[in-house]
């Protein structure tokens, strides 16, 4: 994986700059990628910050297009980065920030996750902390001006979610909330706290809580009543958002379509493998029948934690023997329970030194105790290896050849997620998924995220029904989300919410895996006996992050 180091260029030169913009202008974003400078701010969420990062978009594009490209690497990274900066001035244009509000990644999540991956393990690191805890009402007041600025434009998000994040603060906020916790806990590995930085914090963190209160006074007091009732963002925001996840564009009818489709070969695969695991019975009784085999299941987190970090761990030490080459660094992959409890599972990537490893975070629901094997197991693939952590830990690492921008900020939802789904498959396809229950459970997700693209699509484009009884809405989203996936309702009514209120980020992973598997197929078309699935494999991801349609330009030189 690792090749003669590549002399850096002039297009090399300015894709790094715009990294240190970003680390400047967005310093949770810096965090992410362990860059600590920016460790005791937050971004400005003001009008004033978004027109500051489009100013500073446009003058990289000029650059970059006066650049003249020396090698094939160079190329990708200019047509990638300035498609990248173009997208988000077209985002920026539609003022997408006046109305950033939603249950899963908007600021009113970004400006308190952020803590979960700063270091902890010094009295240094708490200090640090303590401040960014202090500059927090000053990013809740930014926040609150853009979507002020919204209301005065009649730019709004929809009522649900304003309504939905308020719910979110309030189990921040509590007295057993995450800021009265976080801050009792806080500890450096050598032991306590001094007390000048124990009272600092204490100060700070309760500062914090009063600054996220306000926030939901303004969000249930002046944003809920000028909110919208659509959930529907309509076609020409839903396909700039689509774009923008994607890194591609595409037809928009023919994917629910096809969407449409995909799902019902899911449903068939599905009814299959249940007469596998039962004779006869439906895919609703062979998970009845599952959901009572004790040998299938996990009680409570602890026991989660621990069985998804020695699958992920046995998980990476068989496929690095096998399939892919995996330097030492990204072998350690950590799994974690998140801090809060809102029904996401995620992956956040290593920092640049890897002094922070790749990690898989499951945020569990309140209420929800036990866990099914059966039905997670493809979720640790998904996340890790060969899934999120493989792709993206190994782009982090090849600094030999890519500069910090392919390696550390570029690509797509479509390109990440997308992967992590034809993961899965892959999985199947090596022997790791040949328990029937086991593959009924990826096809359980697999199907979740086919009906997803019909959900996601037909809400916002508006689309007739499919029961052709009158137009998707939120109920019927609902409704049709229960059918079609096995997993507690809270978790379904957490995925509708963010589906609802993130326009065109759900389908981008069973899109995205439409387009990775097109990509494979395409180049396997070309090669013939040739070709090698771990050569391309190896080929693809040494790439970086990039949208998928320079994902398409690359592989076909």
């Amino acid at each position: 994986m690792t090749e003669a180091t590549r002399t850096p260029t002039q297009i090399d030169t300015i894709a790094d700059a715009w990294v240190d913009t970003l680390a400047e202008l967005e310093p949770g974003l810096a965090t992410y990628i362990g860059r600590f400078e920016h460790n005791d701010r937050f971004a400005d969420y003001s009008p004033a910050g978004q027109q500051r990062l489009a100013d500073e978009a446009r003058t990289t594009v000029q650059a970059l297009t006066a650049a003249v490209p020396t090698d094939d690497i160079d190329v990708v990274t200019k047509l990638d980065l300035v498609r990248e900066l173009e997208l988000e001035l077209e985002v920026i244009d539609s003022k997408w920030n006046l109305r950033d509000v939603n249950v899963i990644s908007s600021p009113a999540q970004s400006i308190r996750s952020v803590f979960d991956i700063m270091p902890t393990a010094t009295t240094d690191d708490w200090s640090v902390i303590a401040r960014r805890l202090a500059a927090l009402p000053a990013a809740i007041d930014g926040y609150i001006e853009s979507l002020r600025e919204g209301i005065a434009q009649g730019i709004v998000p929809a009522r649900r979610q304003v309504g939905e994040v308020v719910s979110q603060i309030g189990r921040y906020t509590g007295d057993t909330g995450y800021f009265a916790t976080f801050a009792s806990n806080a500890a450096p590995d050598e032991g306590q706290l001094p007390a000048s930085i124990a009272r600092e914090l204490a100060v700070s963190s309760n500062a914090a809580r009063v600054a996220y209160d306000e926030l939901a006074q303004f969000l249930s007091g002046e944003l809920a009543p000028a909110a919208s009732e659509k959930d529907a963002v309509g076609r020409e925001l839903y396909a700039l958002q689509s774009q923008r996840f994607l890194g591609a564009t595409i037809d928009l009818d023919e994917t629910y379509e096809w969407g449409v489709e995909e799902l019902a070969r899911m449903v068939a695969e599905q009814e299959s493998i249940a007469n596998e695991i039962k004779a006869g019975a439906s895919v609703e009784e062979a998970v009845a029948f599952l959901e009572q085999d004790e040998s299938r299941k996990l009680h409570g987190t602890d026991e989660l934690q621990r069985w998804m970090q020695e699958t992920s761990d046995r998980a990476v030490a068989e496929l690095g023997k096998t399939h892919f080459d995996i330097p030492e660094p990204i072998r350690r992959l950590e799994c974690m329970i998140a801090p809060t409890k809102e029904g996401g599972i995620y992956y956040t990537g290593p920092t640049d030194d890897f002094s922070r490893p790749g990690r898989m975070w499951w945020s569990v629901p309140e209420g929800v105790e036990s866990f099914d094997t059966w039905r997670e197991l493809t979720t640790v693939y998904h996340e890790g290896v060969p899934g999120h952590h493989l792709q993206i830990a190994q782009a982090v690492y090849n600094r030999a050849q890519l500069n910090s921008w392919r390696r550390l900020l570029g690509g797509s939802s479509g390109h990440a997620e997308g992967w992590a789904l034809y993961a899965e498959r892959l999985m199947e396809q090596l022997g790791y998924l040949d328990d029937p229950a086991d593959r009924l459970g990826m096809l359980d997700g697999q199907r979740m995220r086919a009906a997803r693209v019909v959900l996601d699509l037909g809400v916002h484009l508006e689309k007739p029904r499919l029961d052709g009884k009158g137009t998707w809405d939120a109920d019927y989203a609902l409704d049709f989300m229960r059918a079609n996936v096995n997993m507690p309702d809270e978790f379904v009514k957490f995925e509708v919410n963010r589906y609802l209120g993130w326009p065109g980020q759900a389908p981008s992973y069973k899109v995205g895996q439409r387009i990775w598997e097109q990509l494979r197929d395409d180049v396997a078309e070309r090669e013939g006996a040739a070709f090698s699935i771990k050569d391309f494999h190896k080929r693809a991801l040494d790439i970086g992050g990039v949208g998928l349609d320079t994902l398409r330009e690359a592989l076909s030189r």
